[in-house]
């Protein structure tokens, strides 16, 4: 993370545990979440990042909207600004592929590096959902097995966590005027 920037830091309570945000005026810089508490979310930041919270943010907005997706209310996150200058060229396009993929769907790792340009490269892809700062935003909870197994998950709770925001968004997409249907994910792929 870049210190050069003022960062504000904000906890909140959700219904997927204790968000922490990371952001610049800018741009969001780290997320962490489901974590069983507000001391457990801060010491999961990034340690470039000074802890302190600040009451008076630029950021608000996104608190609300990020507690309404916890709470099973269908919210996108397209349109929320990242700090991506840690990546490389490939991981961005991940990151860009990762975000377009339609709440409550699913895709591959492997169809994921097809998309970022290099199809055969499945596990570059795992490494890059793996170390995710912006977890929720890009959304790596939506990128599944090739054989349509929920795999690994690096937040709290790991693949029940993951589990768990697919069939949110899945019960949430449900209520939605949107055609049905969730993807490749199946609740009984396990």
């Amino acid at each position: 993370m870049t210190s050069e920037r003022p960062l504000y830091v904000s906890s909140f309570c959700t219904d997927l545990g204790w968000i922490a945000l990371v952001a610049s005026e800018a741009a969001v810089e780290q997320i962490v979440f489901a974590h069983p508490s507000r001391a457990a979310a801060l010491a999961a930041l990034s340690p470039a990042v000074d802890a302190r919270e600040t009451e008076d943010h630029p950021w608000r907005g996104l608190v609300e909207r990020l507690r309404e997706y916890a709470a099973g209310r269908r919210v996108l996150f397209g349109d929320v600004p990242l700090a991506l200058d840690h990546l490389t060229p490939f991981r961005r396009r991940v990151v860009k592929h990762c975000r377009a993929i339609a709440y409550g769907k699913t895709r591959s790792y492997g169809e994921l590096a097809a998309l970022a340009g290099h199809a055969h490269a499945a596990r570059a892809v795992g490494s890059t959902m793996a170390t995710n700062r912006f977890p929720i935003i890009v959304p790596c909870h939506r990128v599944i097995n090739a054989d349509g197994s929920i795999g690994q998950f690096g937040a709290p709770g790991g693949s029940q966590t993951k589990r768990r925001m697919l069939e949110l968004e899945q019960r949430a997409g449900r209520g939605s005027s949107r055609p049905a249907g969730a993807g490749r994910f199946s609740l009984s792929a396990r």
